[in-house]
């Protein structure tokens, strides 16, 4: 604001900026409070297992699958194995972390705050040198009267101290990955468009809690009918009783009662049985909420091994493909090179959840080689293994071997 004055003194003209969301920046510091009085915000949702669990099963598994930066050729591609890009993802996008962190954080942060971003650091010629991850919490959003946005950061921490100093960095120097947007240039976490829903499961949670921590929930009473006990006899009883019976090691130990006493059990209350339904009522929620299959989070209420299997498939299909189509898009649009764009373009490979299905995969293959997609050497190529001479041809176009005659 002072710079601002001072250069209208001087009759420096000025370039206003307005904030989109400044608001929101904030929101995620704090969230806002839902009608059940939780706040709702990144870091307090991944109190939730569920939660936890959900953005856990996205990230690792994107940040699972083998990823490759293809060259366009006559008529196909190729693997460019000498691209920038390419060796970031096999040395690590920056000297802390490697591509495997790398992704799984940026993919935990759009899920968690709506958007991830990164510093693309680049050399003279234009080439992507590094990526740099962003806190989204140090982020603010300005669109400039060009119409294209500018990303203020402010260092609050760092590896070598937050300086807390702002710099600006530009649409084509970083790579946004957000979730959907309600204006097209900031993404909006779930958690805010769901925030009565995570909120309510905070709400069961923090009342399971208090009940456990506040309440008396004895497992059973013994009954003495009408009879008083004398001074001390209730003490050296309760005594008595978690001598014998208390602990594992004293399980299913015969009870002996005398002078009329009775043991009376105590069973869950209607109050608890519906306090258990209500958290499981709001794992699935959640579960809906990422569009996880409940399985894939260990939720295992109408599950088998079978539809297990399917909801593997539908998870891969529905919930991770849409999450990588929208950060190969970005690398399209902020990573590669005006030039590059047009050659080159960078690829997951959801086969690769394959690799612990290997009946799955060599079947695959089987049908490949027959129907003469791949030759016996891309399927040693793709297990690993070194080619082998003759492996480039069909196995229907190798020449056979003709038996030795004997004279």
């Amino acid at each position: 604001m002072i710079g601002r004055i001072l250069s209208r003194l001087r009759g420096v003209p000025t370039q206003e900026t307005r904030s989109l969301f400044d608001a929101a920046a904030f929101s995620a510091l704090t969230g806002p409070v839902t009608a059940s009085g939780q706040r709702v915000n990144a870091r307090v949702a991944e109190n939730l297992s569920t939660v936890l669990a959900c953005v856990g099963a996205i990230s690792t598994a994107i940040a699972s699958l083998p990823v490759f930066v293809y060259r366009r050729v006559d008529g196909g591609r190729e693997e460019d194995d000498g691209h920038p890009l390419a060796r970031l993802i096999q040395a690590g996008p920056n000297p802390w972390q490697s591509w495997v962190d790398w992704v799984e954080w940026t993919a935990a942060s759009a899920l968690l705050r709506g958007n991830a971003l990164s510093e693309v650091v680049t050399d003279s010629a234009g080439a992507v040198m590094a990526l740099n991850p962003i806190p989204w919490d140090w982020v603010s959003v300005q669109l400039l009267p060009t119409g294209r946005l500018a990303y203020d950061v402010t260092e609050a921490t760092g590896i070598y101290g937050g300086s807390g100093r702002v710099r600006r960095l530009l649409a084509h120097e970083v790579l946004h990955i957000k979730d959907r947007s309600d204006d097209g240039m900031v993404g909006r976490s779930r958690l805010s468009r769901a925030a009565e829903t995570v909120g309510g499961a905070l709400a069961v949670q923090n009342f399971a809690g208090s009940i456990y921590k506040n309440g008396i929930n004895p497992s059973g009473a013994i009954k003495l009918g009408q009879a008083k006990l004398p001074e001390g006899a209730l003490t050296r009883l309760r005594e008595g009783l978690e001598r014998m019976f208390a602990g594992s090691g004293n399980a299913a130990r015969a009870l002996i009662l005398e002078g009329g006493a009775e043991w009376q059990q105590i069973s869950v209350s209607p109050e608890d049985a519906e306090l258990l339904a209500s958290r499981r009522f709001t794992t699935e929620e959640l579960a809906r909420l990422y569009q996880v299959p409940p399985p894939i989070v260990g939720i295992w209420d109408h599950s088998s091994f079978t539809n297990s299997e399917t909801a593997g498939r539908w998870f891969a299909q529905f919930t991770l493909a849409p999450w990588i189509r929208k950060i190969e898009a970005e690398f399209a649009r902020s990573v590669l090179t005006a030039a590059g764009r047009e050659s080159h373009h960078v690829e997951f490979d959801l086969s690769g959840f394959l690799r612990g299905d290997p009946a799955q995969r060599w079947q695959g293959y089987d049908v490949a080689l027959r129907n003469r997609v791949l030759t016996p050497n891309e399927v040693r190529q793709a297990e690993g293994y070194n080619r082998r001479p003759g492996g480039d041809a069909f196995p229907d176009e190798q020449p056979q071997q003709q038996s030795p005659t004997i004279a």
